[in-house]
């Protein structure tokens, strides 16, 4: 006797693109994960330190940009001042506003992040040749600014 066909649906356009996604966020995030455990930073002040880097947000604009409570990130920010990695102005242009940047250790640090994060996600993208991983970029950053719409 014959075992019935499996009622499986046809994969949905993106499908099997979301099935690679997933993963791929997956060990992503667990590299993220242990380079924050090995410098004490959670995942949320590691991306922090990262939009820092080139840029000098008011308090309010990087909660909303990160969805979190004013009052959260002020508490991360905090935390952050205590380590030496971040500081706070008042926005030259709005007294009431705070403006965030980076220390000069900040700075060291994030580099040195960069640096982990790039060695320890070597193992996954040298499987792939120069022009596909420039493409992979490419089509990367492009999801991503489509998002911003």
């Amino acid at each position: 006797m014959k075992k019935p066909k499996s009622m499986k649906h046809p994969p949905l356009p993106g499908e099997g693109l979301a099935d690679a996604l997933v993963p791929t966020a997956f060990v992503t995030m667990a590299v993220l994960n242990k380079i924050g455990a090995e410098n004490d930073l959670s995942l949320t002040l590691i991306r922090v330190l990262g939009i820092l880097l080139d840029r000098r947000p008011r308090m309010a604009e990087l909660a909303d940009y990160l969805g979190l409570e004013r009052q959260t990130m002020s508490g991360l920010i905090a935390r952050a001042e205590k380590k030496g990695l971040v500081a706070r102005a008042p926005n030259a242009e709005d007294g009431r506003a705070t403006d965030v940047f980076l220390t000069s250790e900040g700075v060291k640090l994030v580099k040195r992040l960069h640096a982990q994060t790039q060695q320890a996600l070597t193992p996954l993208t040298e499987q792939l040749g120069a022009s596909d991983q420039q493409r992979l970029q490419e089509l990367l950053l492009r999801m991503l600014d489509g998002r911003k719409s």
